[in-house]
């Protein structure tokens, strides 16, 4: 496969991955006028946000074994080109309960795309190099999010929400079409050394291996604590600073922003730190911006906060990613849906046991502990790294 070959393909699952990841967020800012379409509250109409994230998560591991078997390319496109029905039912929905459930079609869909972006580019992307390529599917996830927040809500003010839906579509079919002509096209893929493992034997060898299951289980912890302080900035911000809830939304944003910031860095951060040294930055500037969130005296300095936490997250979680494309070279798809699904589980653990916390508590306490976790768990990363770096 020449360069620029796979340079376009990356392109292509980057605009798959933002895709699919604006889907996500796409309802979050749609609430209200969802409810009022539809005679619902707020807590019925967000159905459409939680069905989507259930669905996504549950058929996390469905399409890596689909993927390692049938084609990595070819699996994406199909399902991003299944968003494009997902999204045109949700566009047509006649009731609340029909637009759940073309959600929960797009969700189940869209579950399959993230996760063998990344195993493609572990088949065809140098491991010295494929840190800074997984960056930019990092990139494309943010601006995912930002654009599915907060353009969804200018479509909504400016024309109908349901034309949110219907731009989703678009870009879900151009995207997915081009990657389907891509995929098809023989030459343009580089398959893995070895072959593929049947999916049991797959799932076993990884769980088997300790290398797999420390991943596993840091990526895991890592969502509960970053995810589970991160759902809880906006009320924080409520609460303590006496904003508005756009505000506070925009603030939160910022956590999103950072991780753009990183995501054009990278490269350099990787050449001048090293694997190790950029999991260390990540926690420092995780419990930086997490701790400054929690006692921050002024609002001016909370969007800074959230920038700095974004960032680290993305600087510590990118890492992760890297080392888990190595997981299972055999099985690749198998192994990043076994990553993303416990990255998954781990934000639902970590969201419930913050709002405990909240609850029994302060709301300063999430941000506290989430901080010195991610820093202790970012040391622990870079330890046995720069260990394994050692042995190789």
């Amino acid at each position: 496969m020449t360069f620029r070959t796979q340079a376009s393909i990356t392109w292509l699952l980057c605009a798959c991955c933002f895709a699919s990841i604006a889907s996500m967020r796409a309802c979050d800012t749609l609430l209200p006028a969802i409810g009022a379409e539809f005679a619902a509250s707020t807590g019925e109409a967000a159905r459409t946000v939680y069905t989507f994230a259930i669905a996504y998560g549950v058929f996390q591991l469905c399409f890596g074994p689909l993927g390692d078997r049938y084609g990595k390319l070819r699996i994406i496109a199909l399902c991003a080109l299944a968003c494009v029905i997902g999204n045109g039912l949700a566009f047509l929905a006649a009731g609340l309960d029909q637009l759940v459930l073309a959600r929960i079609l797009s969700g189940a869909c869209a579950a399959g795309i993230f996760p063998l972006a990344m195993a493609w580019i572990g088949d065809n992307v140098p491991y010295e190099t494929r840190q800074t390529v997984l960056a930019r599917l990092v990139g494309a996830s943010v601006t995912g999010v930002l654009a599915g927040q907060w353009l969804s809500g200018l479509i909504a003010q400016w024309s109908d929400w349901r034309h949110t839906f219907l731009a989703l579509a678009a870009a879900f079919l151009g995207a997915g079409g081009l990657l389907l002509k891509a995929a098809l096209d023989g030459s343009r893929q580089r398959h893995a050394a070895a072959p593929a493992l049947p999916a049991r034997q797959a799932l076993r060898e990884i769980l088997a291996s300790p290398t797999a299951r420390s991943i596993l289980t840091v990526t895991s912890i890592e969502g509960a604590l970053a995810f589970g302080a991160l759902a809880f900035i906006p009320s924080a911000l409520q609460r303590h600073h006496d904003v508005s809830l756009s505000m506070a939304g925009g603030i939160a944003a910022c956590y999103g922003i950072g991780g753009f910031v990183y995501a054009r860095l990278a490269a350099r951060l990787l050449r001048s730190l090293g694997e190790p040294g950029l999991a260390l930055l990540g926690g420092l500037m995780l419990c930086a911006g997490f701790v400054s969130l929690a006692y921050a005296p002024t609002l001016a300095l909370t969007p800074l906060a959230c920038a700095l936490a974004g960032f680290g997250f993305y600087g510590l979680h990118n890492t992760l990613q890297t080392q888990a494309t190595q997981m299972a070279p055999a099985a690749r798809g198998m192994a990043m849906s076994l990553f993303a699904c416990v990255l998954f589980l781990g934000q639902s653990v970590g969201v419930m046991a913050a709002a405990w916390v909240a609850d029994h508590g302060r709301d300063t306490w999430v941000f506290a502990l989430a901080g010195a976790g991610l820093l202790a768990l970012s040391l622990e990363v870079a330890r046995r790294t720069r260990a394994r770096q050692q042995h190789a």
